[in-house]
């Protein structure tokens, strides 16, 4: 057997394990809700029934005892499930800041890129904080509260092969998930890049390891993370298109909610909340290699 072959077969070994380790852990810590495309009874099965599924207030949610978030659980080190079955990350330190303000527990359910807006719209979560970025074509259809982190576009890729500018792309396939900026980007200014989409992260991530596609595209942020944990693969694009926002997103409408979250990011941007934030969940992966000011957003404010 030669050393390629093993390679393969050990990364496709590992790959299905991780795999159900994944399934394992996200079954046992809350429900999932999916794509459109492969959804059964899912959150975008309402998707267009925005009036019918009005929000929970906030007397409704305290008197449940729980506000219901939508987080992702194969995105380290923003939202992820550990080796424990417990959801770790970025977004979870945020969003469990968030329940203790507010006199209640977390319930998570973890969310597909695309599904982001259906949870909401269908009423399946109170909360998104699944690394959300704000766009005008999402800000019709749910309501972003102030950003408390900022990002732009990454290309990661083989040390064999590095993208090192986005015109080496055109002609050879890129990875990206689907529902995510880098999916909009490259379709409206490289349409001569052919597009490898996939459901979910760690899908797209098995298909760059295996070498189904030249490189991957998603936030910045994360391809870094990302590429500092598999070795073999480097970053060639650091920042791609413009600096955009991530911010909590609400069910349109909800304005009791939005306002409690918005006054929660200006609090806690007082204190620092997003650079401890950071310290605990994203300085242990980047180390000093990322000055936490290109990433973190205290109060709220740019």
């Amino acid at each position: 057997m030669t050393t390629k072959l093993f390679g393969r077969i050990t990364r496709a070994v590992i790959a299905a394990g991780a795999a159900i380790t994944m399934l394992a852990s996200v079954a046992a810590c809350g429900p999932t809700a999916s794509t459109p495309s492969e959804a059964g009874d899912t959150a975008s099965a309402n998707s267009g029934n925005t009036s019918a599924t009005k929000a929970r207030s906030l007397d409704e949610i305290k008197k449940s005892g729980k506000i219901k978030v939508a987080v992702f659980s194969d995105k380290a080190p923003f939202g992820y499930v550990d080796k424990d079955g417990k959801y770790q990350g970025y977004d979870v330190y945020f969003a469990e800041q968030l329940a203790k303000d507010l006199g209640v527990t977390p319930e998570y359910t973890s969310v597909d890129p695309a599904a982001r807006v259906d949870v909401l719209t269908s009423n399946k979560v109170d909360l998104v904080l699944a690394n959300f970025t704000v766009t005008d074509e999402r800000a019709e259809k749910v309501d972003f509260a102030k950003p408390y982190m900022k990002v732009a576009l990454g290309v990661v890729s083989p040390d064999s092969k590095v993208i090192k500018d986005v015109n080496e792309l055109k002609g050879k396939t890129l990875i990206i998930a689907k529902g995510t900026t880098a999916e909009t980007y490259f379709g409206t200014n490289y349409p001569d890049v052919k597009l490898q989409k996939y459901d979910q992260y760690a899908d797209a991530y098995n298909a760059l390891l295996d070498g189904r596609g030249d490189a991957f595209s998603t936030d910045n942020t994360e391809v870094l993370a990302w590429a500092k944990a598999n070795k073999g693969f480097t970053v060639g694009i650091t920042k791609l298109g413009d600096t955009d926002t991530i911010a909590p997103a609400v069910q349109k409408g909800n304005t009791e909610l939005l306002n409690f979250v918005n006054d929660e990011i200006v609090k806690l941007g007082k204190d620092n909340f997003f650079h401890k934030d950071y310290q605990q969940t994203l300085e242990p992966v980047y180390g000093d290699e990322v000055n936490p000011d290109d990433i973190v957003v205290e109060g709220g404010e740019l």
